[in-house]
């Protein structure tokens, strides 16, 4: 199967639109991934972005390491290299820079020293990234909040639902991942098969693949198209719809032979925030939601959804979490 394109200029445009709101309804529920176009980010901003991240990649492996992770303290910032990232244990074939909203040392989550809060790390060597990385952050904010609008739509709640709620002050992690060529017989990933944490994600990716989606019927390549984000849904929409929409495992493998890049957008929830079901839209499934693939019950899960991030991040980076319980 092909994974939908949903124009969202409506949503941006006018805050709601009942075909797109319809159309992400179907594509949630089928599949939890969907191609979004008409969202009116500038082409030139994407063009900067790339251009200054491949400048960054291209730098020798010391000088990339001048703005390494464990420099960004507790807000989890800056580079790591291949195999530097975990996925359900093993290393992925990638190296990334991680970046977040940008807070100072005067913000009220850096002072009550939250993790995954603080100021980000930027290359001296690529003066260009830090310009387009900080306004991507706030270009993509708000065409999250558009989406947001439609997801809301579809569960027959006002638009504004989201943006008025979990989404008033949301976490906001946005990272460029750069996949060196698998050979084509490789056995390792550069992303092994995993779902997102929060409330969704916007993916742009560069001209050469490897994206792959997991279905009823197998495995399904979301090739990049041009103009559009891959938007898919986390983990804590899949919890507040009471897995009505379910979060989709997915995958990636760059075997096209070219360096590959690619730059997720991860909107979530207030860090701050508890995220029980929806009511109404959890009794859907009265049975319960089906089996997921990783054996987890997200109903189960109690606590802030700074509590479940934490625990899942530092699954990915074991040292972020002794860094947190050393100083608990």
């Amino acid at each position: 199967m092909e994974l939908p394109v949903i124009d969202i200029a409506g949503l941006v445009r006018h805050g709601e639109d009942s075909r797109a709101a319809a159309e992400i309804a179907g594509a949630c529920r089928a599949s939890g991934f969907f191609y979004v176009a008409g969202h009116g980010v500038d082409a030139g901003l994407i063009a900067r972005l790339d251009s200054a991240a491949r400048e960054f990649f291209a730098l020798p492996e010391d000088v990339k390491a001048e703005i390494a992770m464990h420099r960004g303290g507790r807000a989890w910032r800056g580079f790591f290299p291949v195999g530097g990232e975990l996925t359900s244990g093993v290393p992925d074939r990638k190296e990334g820079l991680y970046f977040g909203t940008e807070l100072g040392p005067d913000s009220p989550q850096v002072r009550a020293r939250l993790p995954l809060h603080g100021a980000n790390l930027f290359p001296r060597q690529v003066p260009g990234l830090r310009e387009a990385v900080l306004e991507y952050i706030e270009v993509l904010t708000r065409t999250a909040q558009a989406v947001l609008r439609g997801v809301a739509g579809s569960l027959g709640l006002d638009a504004n639902y989201f943006a008025d709620g979990y989404t008033r002050n949301p976490t906001v992690l946005f990272r460029i991942f750069h996949y060196p060529p698998s050979p084509p017989q490789a056995t390792d990933w550069g992303v092994g098969e995993h779902t997102d944490y929060g409330l969704l994600t916007l993916l742009l990716q560069d001209d050469n693949g490897g994206l792959q989606v997991k279905q009823d019927g197998g495995w399904v390549d979301a090739p990049p198209i041009d103009g559009t984000f891959v938007c898919n849904i986390g983990d804590m929409l899949d919890r507040l719809t009471g897995g009505w929409y379910r979060s989709t495992p997915h995958r990636v493998r760059n075997t096209s032979g070219n360096e590959r890049l690619s730059f997720p957008f991860f909107f979530d929830p207030d860090f701050a925030a508890e995220v029980p079901p929806l009511p109404g839209r959890a009794e859907r499934a009265q049975s319960g939601p089906a089996q997921r693939w990783d054996g987890q019950d997200l109903r189960a899960f109690t606590g802030t959804y700074g509590d479940y991030l934490v625990a899942k991040v530092g699954k990915v980076f074991p040292e972020l979490i002794a860094d947190v319980n050393e100083d608990a």
